[in-house]
């Protein structure tokens, strides 16, 4: 049985019509990039049993982005999560004709989870304060609602919207490549070595949306098969890609040296109970002293 989705869902829905979008051949990448988001979930996920309970953040946090990604594959190989927006340049290749082209909204939805998750991912490892990267999680957001935005502005306002992502965007590269390498470096070499592979693979890939971006939903240079496979390789290298070489650096590292400690509930009911027998014992002394000191003080008041 062939893929049908094109078939089943067709190429008009509440935002129109579209001329300019995906064939068979991109319905089946999407598929293809969908599997190997899936299998990679559960390879992370299933590798997290390797670790004690306290130990498995980073495995979670990875296994989230590839579980998202894989259900934004699953609506664009489907043929669903699109708007049919009108290009701003028509072209006269066939292969980029027509007036509306469509637009995956639902990959800008998968990217407003999955960058926050791994600018988590890299900037845990780093050490970096909570402050710090709450703010560049900020601007990660602004970076890719404006991407969003741009995408489906029909004028030249567009690229206004392209230069804002790209400003927030450079200000996230300059917090990963300099405030987050300072950080790792401190923790020693094993946290900065898998912190600078990590973190150059990363910011790399990114500086390539944009030319994807540039390229289809902004400029309608590509067709949308071009566009699906330009999108769907960096994200299967900025995602599995990225979390295995994560996890393998994070092997030997313990969360607790980079200031992650994550409670076991036997360990908390341990921790409560050593507190308790503590208080006691100083209440004890205590009293104990207080008994002693007045038997003293009567017997000075005596004498």
């Amino acid at each position: 049985m062939g893929n049908n989705a094109l078939n089943a869902n067709g190429f008009t829905n509440a935002s129109g019509m579209t001329d300019n979008h995906i064939t068979v051949r991109g319905s089946d990448w999407y598929w293809a990039v969908c599997a190997v988001m899936t299998v990679s979930t559960f390879a992370f996920f299933g590798l997290s049993f390797r670790k004690a309970q306290t130990q498995r953040l980073f495995h979670y946090i990875t296994a989230a982005i590839t579980l998202i990604a894989a259900i934004a594959y699953f609506c664009m190989g489907a043929n669903l999560g699109w708007a049919a927006i009108q290009v701003e340049f028509e072209r006269s290749n066939p292969r980029v004709g027509g007036t509306m082209r469509q637009i995956f909204y639902v990959r800008y939805i998968d990217w407003v989870f999955t960058t926050p998750l791994l600018l988590l991912d890299l900037l845990l490892t780093c050490g970096l304060p909570t402050p710090t990267i709450l703010y560049t999680i900020l601007f990660d957001e602004v970076m890719i609602v404006t991407g969003l935005i741009g995408a489906l502005v029909t004028s030249s306002y567009k690229w206004g919207f392209f230069v804002f992502g790209t400003a927030a965007f450079l200000f996230v590269a300059w917090t990963v490549v300099f405030e987050g390498r300072s950080h790792a470096k401190a923790l020693g070499a094993e946290v900065s070595k898998t912190y600078l592979i990590c973190g150059v693979w990363t910011i790399f890939l990114w500086f390539l949306y944009p030319i994807a971006w540039g390229l289809s939903e902004g400029g309608n240079v590509i067709a949308s098969d071009s566009e699906a496979i330009f999108y769907g390789i960096l994200d299967i290298l900025a995602k599995p890609v990225f979390g295995a070489l994560l996890l393998w650096g994070h092997r030997n590292i313990d969360p607790a040296h980079l200031g992650l400690h994550v409670r076991d509930v036997g360990e908390t009911h341990k921790s409560s109970t050593i507190h308790h027998s503590e208080k006691n014992t100083n209440g004890a002394s205590n009293g104990t002293s207080t008994a002693a000191a007045e038997p003293a003080h009567t017997d000075n008041q005596t004498v």
